[in-house]
């Protein structure tokens, strides 16, 4: 067996630490077909060039 990096007393413990935030109510997200129209629109329709010509998926309108 391989070993550990460091004691496993110290497990979990960046998780205990962070505050519990309770989750959002959020809009449901489009299924089926009404998925594959919003990626159809995200990509080709508006496209958002970045410097150099180049797309990306996570494009942001103001860099």
């Amino acid at each position: 067996m391989g070993k550990v990096h460091g004691s496993l007393a110290r497990a979990g413990k960046v998780k205990q630490q962070t505050p519990k935030v309770e989750k959002q109510e959020k809009k449901k997200k489009p299924k089926g077909r009404a998925k594959k129209r919003m990626l159809y629109n995200r990509r080709f329709v508006n496209v958002t060039a970045a410097p150099g010509g180049k797309r990306r998926m996570n494009a942001n309108p103001e860099k």
